[in-house]
């Protein structure tokens, strides 16, 4: 079973966020859900990103990095939209990751380092009409054709954060097979 430290996104940690963690719990992986935003969610993106801003992206992220150091090495690490900005990072840079899933968004590798790591599993998803990952879909394919242990999946829609199921987002078909997949990856890492 894998050990999993999963960011959630702009508009907080969720209920869909804590029911993609849970479902995720079912089939007997760890998985960690840490509150960078203190208890507080947001009804937008909007306004999850003027909270952001106001607190300040770089201290958000150190709080995510911070609850790494506490996991040590052997970590899925995984995020949703905001959240794959502390998770790839995490990926990229700290020895022994297990892996990375990178949901709603994907950076340029070379944002983090020179390459992505040799042999740490990754998968990218993202719908193709999303405004948000339309602009990350180029480092996402980048990313995919640069390493053989990189899978990236994009699904028909433009729904941004269609894994949360407490947004009008939500999208269950493309969430559904999101999940599936996720759940063969940690199965293999």
């Amino acid at each position: 079973m894998a050990d999993v430290l999963l960011f959630h996104h702009i508009q907080g940690l969720t209920a869909g966020v804590r029911a993609f963690a849970d479902a995720v719990r079912a089939d007997g992986h760890t998985v960690h859900t840490p509150d960078l935003f203190g208890g507080r969610t947001f009804a937008s993106i909007e306004e999850g990103f003027g909270f952001a801003q106001e607190v300040g992206f770089e201290e958000l992220r150190a709080r995510g990095l911070a609850v790494a150091d506490d996991l040590g090495p052997d970590v899925v690490h995984a995020g949703m939209s905001f959240g794959v900005t502390i998770a790839q990072r995490l990926a990229q840079t700290r020895p022994g990751a297990r892996g990375a899933l990178l949901l709603h968004s994907c950076l340029p590798v070379t944002e983090v380092s020179d390459a992505w790591p040799a042999g740490v599993p990754v998968q990218v998803h993202g719908m193709e009409g999303d405004e948000f990952f339309d602009e990350d879909l180029p480092a996402a394919r980048e990313l995919a054709a640069s390493t053989p242990t990189a899978e990236l999946f994009v699904y028909p829609g433009e729904q941004h954060l269609f894994t949360d199921s407490s947004l009008d987002a939500h999208d269950p078909g493309a969430a559904a097979l999101l999940l599936e997949r996720v759940r063969a990856f940690l199965a293999s890492v």
